[in-house]
């Protein structure tokens, strides 16, 4: 493929144990991967939401793991990434909490639980608060609660240092999507690399990983869309539909809630994701060795036997691995 030349959307459904779906939900059409298993009517749902610049290939490991756990493990293009559809509008909070309770909807499921990345993570705890009838269960990966990450921006010197300036870079007019694309999309590398642990980043399935991210950030509207999640999250904190999303973001959640950072995550800090223990009462804090802000792909052995195994515990729930995540 030339630097001249654009892929198609369709360029990400690489095959698999999986298989690619078209569904649609919330006024759009969400390209999402579910994991081949034998069909269950019982088999509960897990989504799985990728973060900034990434899309579904993220959870590769966890759509297969899981599976095996006996979930239904279905992996998302979110709204303007990879092969779903990328409208002008909608990359709000209330929009993306309303895309996964339709998709919960849409694939026939009551409820489900929620397993995220970063911005997914953060679309994680939005759908929570805004649907709870829909979220039995969240997991978080390298994703605060929204208003703990805030608080830690304003009040924690070594995190802001981390986080800010790419944050604020990206609310420049065009300039962001042109270094998003340009060179192939060597910008997503470098943010990928940075944010890593040393030895996976010297590993071929960084330089693969890389390569794909690479790819789908170059998909005709996919960068804008990505930084528009950012756009919102800093342009509505003076506007009254983002402070009325705040405010009801700090509703406490009366789920488990997972969260596990890398050891080595040099993007978010420690004591940002110890915050917010207040809004979520029934979390638990999970440290994966080996591994930096991207743990689920840095270590994914570690990350599925915590998703796997730790609810349970924490729950004191005896019973099928089909308990482990969804058990109340």
């Amino acid at each position: 493929m030339s630097s001249n030349s654009f892929p198609d959307p369709s360029s990400v459904r690489y095959g698999g144990p999986w298989t690619h779906r078209d569904v649609h939900a919330n006024g759009i059409r969400f390209h999402v991967v579910e994991a081949d298993t034998p069909e269950r009517s019982d088999a509960p749902l897990v989504l799985l939401l990728h973060g900034f610049a990434d899309f579904w290939w993220s959870w590769r490991h966890q759509l297969t793991g899981l599976a095996d756990h006996g979930y239904r493990t279905v992996a998302v293009d979110l709204r303007g990434y990879g092969d779903s559809d990328k409208p002008p509008r909608g990359y709000d909070g209330w929009t993306l909490a309303g895309d996964i309770a339709g998709l919960i909807r849409a694939l026939g499921h009551t409820e489900a639980t929620l397993v995220g990345h970063a911005d997914g993570g953060l679309v994680c705890w939005a759908t929570a608060v805004l649907h709870p009838r829909l979220v039995r269960s969240i997991a978080l990966v390298s994703s605060p609660h929204p208003a703990a990450l805030k608080r830690a921006v304003l009040r924690d010197s070594a995190q802001r240092a981390t986080w800010l300036p790419d944050f604020l870079r990206y609310q420049l007019p065009r300039y962001p999507e042109n270094l998003l694309t340009r060179d192939n999309g060597a910008e997503v590398e470098r943010l990928l690399r940075a944010r890593v642990g040393k030895s996976w980043s010297r590993s071929a399935e960084f330089t693969e990983t890389a390569a794909r991210m690479r790819e789908a950030i170059r998909i005709p509207g996919a960068a804008h869309s990505a930084l528009e999640y950012q756009r919102w999250a800093f342009r509505s904190q003076w506007r009254p539909d983002g402070k009325r999303f705040m405010a009801t973001m700090r509703t406490p959640i009366d789920i488990p809630v997972l969260a596990l950072r890398g050891e080595q995550d040099p993007y978010l800090l420690p004591a940002t994701v110890r915050r917010g223990a207040r809004l979520s009462p029934h979390r638990t804090l999970v440290t994966i060795p080996d591994a930096g802000h991207y743990a689920h792909q840095e270590n994914p052995i570690r990350v599925n036997e915590v998703l796997t195994t730790r609810w349970r515990e924490q729950n004191g729930v005896n019973g099928s691995p089909k308990d482990d995540l969804v058990s109340p």
